[in-house]
């Protein structure tokens, strides 16, 4: 009998084993309570039930997150599901399928094959793929069966969507039926290969929504800024086959769901926050809605109503129209004639139109695209093919155009076939109003003087302007500005300050610009234009924007700098969605970069320049995210010998500005240091400085952080205190936030020292040691907080010979500390 316990109790052990391995042989088989893991742990296969059911199913999830709830991410028998597991089975056999027997051993699902083999085995590959494949086969992609050509809802990495035109199959997402029930719902996700491929979201056989073409690059629902920094895209479509995969960029865990409610995201799991976000998704707002405007109609989500008709266009219905009735879009208004001169008008940064009805080349330029498309009259519109070939290849439509949607910054250009007649009355046009100007001209002749003495005030104010000649600094002409950036065009416009607007444009030899015009409302005037010519025209550093010239015209003032394409460093750590972009190293990185340029300008450049206005806004980030500070208007020089001085005009940005110079209007190279630690200390912890609420108390984020620390001092000593208290300070998706050099680096970063209200405790060299050699830790004597007693009334005085600072009464005791004494 004990012999027979003992056989027993090690068969038991042995089947137990089996369920931790990744493979299901012949001789085994899965039971309910049983599961398979991959080699790496990330995923598991078993019998499931959803939540609120009490059917099973066998599926995949994750295996080490969210322990709670199961992130499943595949369904084998979705639409057959068990009522009852108790003698359930799920086994590999001959000729190597697997099998889901019920426990009246009924099939309910089972894999297919078209060969067969002696020894299969089933194997759950760390991707998430279920595959079946010949135990002999060496060859690793030699598989009889993979479940990532079978998806259900999600799309993980490395599986491909779309068509085999040999075979016929097609890999595709659908929805369950709701989110407690696998079965299909209404809602799937195709890669259409009709015309040139796009993604299709449909409900039943109707389009709800639509990707738009791949441009070589992004498809245009995806943002591109978010998609190079989170994953890669390949699209593959030749006459073998069209399809779609991604993989993620570090490692990081991501999947794209179709909810049940027909919604296409794009997630990435936050280890920190133990949570998945949604960093793209589809229909992104109402005018990804299908046709919403019909045929040549255009959507824009920033204009009020959505729907507006192209240029040279009308509505077809004008009363339905005015309603709200978009549906019968609009119609050209000179209808089209073969027998015509045929030209094309373009229009600017659109997602382009659907594509079932179209056509492709990848060989010619845009020139022979509109050849090609004006020799055959059923062609109604063109466009390049391949943003990443140099626009090469066309793109040719072939009846009405749909589902058009203006893109911000994302858009490409098309080319749509006009009459010759909608620009000749175009010009009809413009010959009465030179009539019309002639005639006027005869009405103007008194006002002859006053326009002479206007003249003569634009060139002695364009003499003023013009720049020195020993700053050896280009000048661009004004319609040279304007052709680059389209006329100042709104889809050129990225970004707005106090100067005024910048605008992207590209130089003939395709170098990219950003182009700042001064506005005729802004606060800054001739004094803030001469400062950014002078100063950055001397300064040349790896972290300080390039001044590539400048335009004065009569009223016109313009600066063109090299463009920035990740724009300022305050569009990503303030922001939930791209905050998640930055990891501890490329934020490290930037506050390395900040301080180089900051000790450049104050100890290495030709001028010792004392900034004046550092702040997020005013670092701007290359396509490597490396800092380079800008905006130079407020920026102030010293003599070699002195670090500061002090003026009656203050300006710059409230949080950012040292005590000593807002309240007595004295500035130094330290008074940058003290914005340079607000500015380090948002960067750290995602928070702005001014806009930071707490329900213990009304301080900013720095009066909050010195209060933690100032209570550290006291209650414990600085140096043994536990590192951990530091990360709920930091931006919560910060994924790489644990390793010891960043908590040591946390522990003796110096925001705290350069944010002192009395200049003399910045200890400079030290507060921008990071800077130099990458470590904080080195300095010595790691200090305590200066900045709990937030409202010190101590006046101050400057040295220009030392730059040191003398208060009326001399301590080095916090408020914190005095209480306590």
């Amino acid at each position: 009998f004990f012999l027979l316990f003992l056989l027993s109790f090690y068969s038991t052990i042995h089947e137990i084993s089996t369920t931790t391995t990744d493979v299901i042989t012949t001789n085994q088989s899965i039971i309910d309570g049983e599961t398979v893991v991959s080699s790496g742990g990330t995923f598991e296969l078993g019998f499931f039930s959803p939540s609120g059911s009490s059917k099973q199913y066998i599926g995949i999830w994750y295996k080490q997150i969210l322990l709670h709830v199961q992130t499943v991410v595949w369904v084998a028998n979705r639409e057959k599901p068990l009522t009852n597991t108790s003698s359930a089975v799920l086994k590999v056999i001959k000729p190597g399928i697997i099998v889901l027997y019920s426990d009246n051993n009924e099939i309910i699902w089972s894999t297919n094959t078209s060969r067969s083999v002696q020894n299969p085995v089933a194997l759950l590959l760390d991707s998430g793929n279920l595959i079946v494949k010949d135990a002999n086969d060496e060859n690793p992609k030699n598989f009889l069966w993979q479940s990532f050509s079978f998806p259900t809802d999600t799309q993980l990495p490395g599986m491909k969507l779309g068509k085999n035109f040999k075979t016929g199959h097609e890999a595709y997402l659908s929805t369950w039926k709701n989110d407690n029930d696998p079965t299909p719902g209404d809602f799937t996700l195709h890669l259409d290969p009709t015309g040139y491929p796009q993604f299709l979201l449909k409900r039943s056989t109707s389009v709800s929504a639509r990707s738009g073409p791949w441009n070589g690059l992004y498809w245009s629902w995806a943002p591109p800024q978010l998609l190079n920094n989170s994953s890669i895209v390949r699209v593959v479509f030749n006459e073998k086959e069209v399809q779609d995969t991604y993989f993620p960029i570090n490692n990081w865990l991501t999947r794209l769901v179709l909810t049940s409610n027909g919604n296409l995201q794009c997630l990435i799991w936050v280890d920190r926050t133990k949570s998945w976000n949604i960093y793209l998704k589809l229909p992104l707002d109402a005018c990804d809605t299908y046709s919403l405007c019909g045929t040549y109609g255009s959507c824009d989500i920033d204009n009020s109503p959505l729907c507006g008709c192209l240029d040279k266009f009308v509505a077809k219905h004008p009363q339905q129209w005015e309603k709200g009735d978009w549906s019968e879009g609009c119609v050209h208004k000179t209808p089209l004639d073969c027998n015509k001169e045929r030209v094309f008008l373009k229009y600017p940064g659109i997602k382009l139109p659907d594509t079932n009805y179209s056509k492709y080349d990848r060989t010619m330029t845009l020139e022979g695209c509109r050849r090609v498309c004006s020799r055959n009259c059923s062609c109604t519109a063109y466009s390049s093919l391949d943003i990443t070939n140099g626009d090469k290849g066309c793109l040719f439509w072939f009846g009405e155009l749909i589902d058009i949607k203006k893109l911000s910054g994302r858009g490409k250009d098309i080319y749509i076939r006009m009459d010759s007649s909608e620009l000749a009355s175009e010009a009809g046009s413009n010959m009465k109003k030179a009539k019309i100007l002639t005639v006027s001209f005869l009405l103007l002749m008194a006002m002859i003087l006053l326009g002479l003495i206007l003249l003569l005030y634009i060139r002695k104010k364009q003499k003023k302007l013009k720049p020195k000649e020993d700053l050896e600094l280009p000048l661009f002409r004004f319609l040279k500005i304007t052709r680059v950036t389209n006329n100042f065009s709104i889809h050129n416009k990225i970004g707005e300050g106090g100067f005024g607007p910048v605008y992207k444009g590209v130089l003939a030899e395709g170098q990219e610009i950003a182009v700042k015009r001064l506005s005729r409302t802004s606060m800054q005037g001739l004094n803030e234009f001469k400062n950014e010519v002078i100063y950055i025209s001397k300064l040349q550093h790896r972290n300080l924007v390039r001044l590539m010239g400048c335009c004065t015209q009569e009223e016109e003032k313009m600066l063109i700098y090299e463009y920035m394409p990740n724009k300022s460093l305050n569009s990503y750590i303030f922001d939930q969605t791209k905050s998640i972009l930055l990891d501890w190293p490329t934020r490290f990185n930037i506050i390395n970069g900040i301080a180089r340029g900051l000790l450049y300008l104050h100890q290495d450049s030709q001028l010792r320049i004392i900034h004046r206005n550092l702040k997020a806004s005013n670092v701007l980030l290359d396509m490597e995210m490396n800092p380079k500070i800008s905006d130079f208007g407020m920026a102030r020089s010293v003599a070699g010998n002195e670090m500061g001085a002090k003026t009656r005009h203050v300006v710059g940005t409230y949080g950012y500005m040292s005590p000593e110079y807002a309240v007595d209007g004295i500035f130094s190279v330290k008074s940058d240091v003290f914005s340079f630690g607000v500015l380090m200390l948002e960067i750290v912890s995602g928070k702005r400085n001014r806009g930071f609420v707490h329900q213990d108390h009304n301080l900013n984020l720095l009066g909050h952080v010195d209060f933690y620390f100032s209570l550290l001092i006291i209650m414990a000593s600085w140096n043994e205190h536990e590192l951990g208290g530091w990360k709920s300070y930091l931006d919560d998706p910060c994924p790489y936030c644990d390793g010891p050099h960043f908590l040591q680096d946390c522990r003796y970063a110096p925001w705290i020292e350069m944010c002192a209200p009395y200049p003399s405790y910045r200890e400079y060299a030290c507060s921008l040691c990071g800077g130099q050699d990458g470590r904080w830790s080195d300095c010595p004597n790691a200090p305590a907080p200066y900045c709990a007693n937030q409202n010190s009334s101590s006046s101050f005085e400057f040295d220009s010979s030392y730059g040191q600072k003398k208060e009326e009464q001399s301590t080095r005791k916090s408020g914190i500390e005095a209480m306590f004494q």
